[in-house]
């Protein structure tokens, strides 16, 4: 694989930072080395001493006085050592890619997909993507002025692969095959933008296209924010060594490094439980949404069978619903909805043109009860009958 093909200017110019090398290098060296170097800052004057955290399980995380010196203090900007190591065994054992593969940690996974896109995406350049798509990828790439493939060969393509955001759909085995081999004729990368993964309602689990990447053309990017939290900002970009490394420099010249505190918080939760202990955990996140889905289902049955239509997701946290006579659903949802006591989004803030008319709207049943559900969609029900 040609990477430099890929790169933005801007990316390509990007150069290590000498401090952020001396910093490094420091934390790996033995004790005895005495180093003026570095410009950290002595954590003997910070006002934190140590710290503990219960767990559900009745567990206890412990920061003593000397973790939490180390975890107030400034760290690698790939991600501390013994979390990239557990993550990189779970990434192996999951996914097994067939060609070499490297991590780096970023402060959630939108950190990891704007640095990537910056990375790989030229203003003007042609770009594949979902449509609809995650607003959050549009809010990125759009200041780009990217555009829809036309005459120029496209680069990159984006997927949510699992439980879309909004769509709530899952991509096939076939068919995520058919599209790597697409990608391999027209010397594509993918990003494989997989939060969903650890919320699939149904085992075993969908190859990811990481598992079918025999070229090195798949940056993948997790997240735990849907499954351990979503403020503590954790995430993780994988892919070829010479792609993430030039995420890391763009880290290097930005964050500099996700909370070290964060990190280790996580690394020792994942290091205590090990990974049965983590897949159990994520089994008994996967129940609680598939009750939460089946209860919005049997809710849509009940009141929307004849204003709306709707697929039941295979993973994720959403149902994508159309409304039966509406052509547009935003002025429905931010006007005449809050009049109704309910909110949904309006399909139209997922699409490449959010001024194109659209019958849509997005329900999420992460943080309402049953009873919460069922009695919005008694709302809805009624607001669709009197907008026709």
């Amino acid at each position: 694989m040609n990477y430099a093909r890929f790169l933005t200017a801007v990316s390509a110019a990007r150069k290590p930072s000498a401090i952020r090398m001396l910093t490094e290098l420091q934390q790996r060296s033995p004790p005895t080395l005495i180093s003026l170097a570095g410009g950290a800052p002595n954590p003997n004057t910070f006002p934190f001493l140590s710290a503990s955290f219960r767990l559900k399980d009745g567990q206890t995380l412990n920061f003593d006085e000397a973790l939490m010196k180390r975890a107030l203090q400034y760290s690698a900007s790939n991600g501390i050592p013994e979390l990239l190591t557990w993550m990189k065994k779970l990434q192996k054992d999951l996914h097994n890619p067939p060609s070499p593969m490297d991590m780096c940690v970023t402060t959630g996974s939108q950190e990891g997909l704007c640095k990537v896109f910056e990375m790989l995406v030229n203003p003007g350049d042609n770009v594949l993507l979902d449509a609809p798509t995650y607003s959050g990828t549009l809010a990125a790439l759009q200041p780009l002025e990217v555009h829809k493939p036309g005459s120029t060969a496209p680069k990159i393509l984006y997927t949510i692969p699992n439980g879309g955001n909004p769509t709530g759909a899952s991509m096939t085995t076939q068919r995520k095959q058919e599209v790597y081999e697409l990608a391999r004729q027209y010397d594509m990368l993918i990003i494989e933008d997989d939060p969903y993964y650890f919320l699939q309602f149904d085992k075993p689990w969908a190859p990811s296209f990481l598992s079918m990447d025999v070229d090195g053309r798949i940056l993948r990017t997790d997240s735990f924010s849907k499954i351990l939290s979503s403020g503590l900002r954790m995430g993780f970009v994988t892919g070829p060594k010479p792609l993430v490394d030039r995420v890391v420099l763009h880290i290097q010249a930005s964050t500099m490094h996700t909370s070290t505190f964060t990190q280790l918080m996580v690394s020792q939760l994942l290091h205590s439980w090990g990974q049965d202990g983590f897949l159990r955990h994520i089994d008994g996140v996967i129940e609680f949404y598939r009750k939460q889905r089946n209860a919005m289902i049997s809710s849509a049955d009940k009141w929307l069978k004849d204003v709306a239509e709707w697929h039941a997701p295979a993973a994720g946290m959403f149902l994508w619903i159309q409304l039966k006579g509406i052509a547009d659903t935003q002025q429905l949802i931010m006007e005449k909805a809050l009049e109704k006591e309910v909110l949904l989004v309006p399909g139209g803030v997922f699409m490449i043109n959010s001024s194109d008319p659209c019958p849509y709207v997005r329900a999420a049943f992460s943080l309402s009860t049953p009873e919460q559900i069922d009695e919005a969609f008694r709302r809805l029900s009624s607001l669709i009958k009197e907008a026709k």
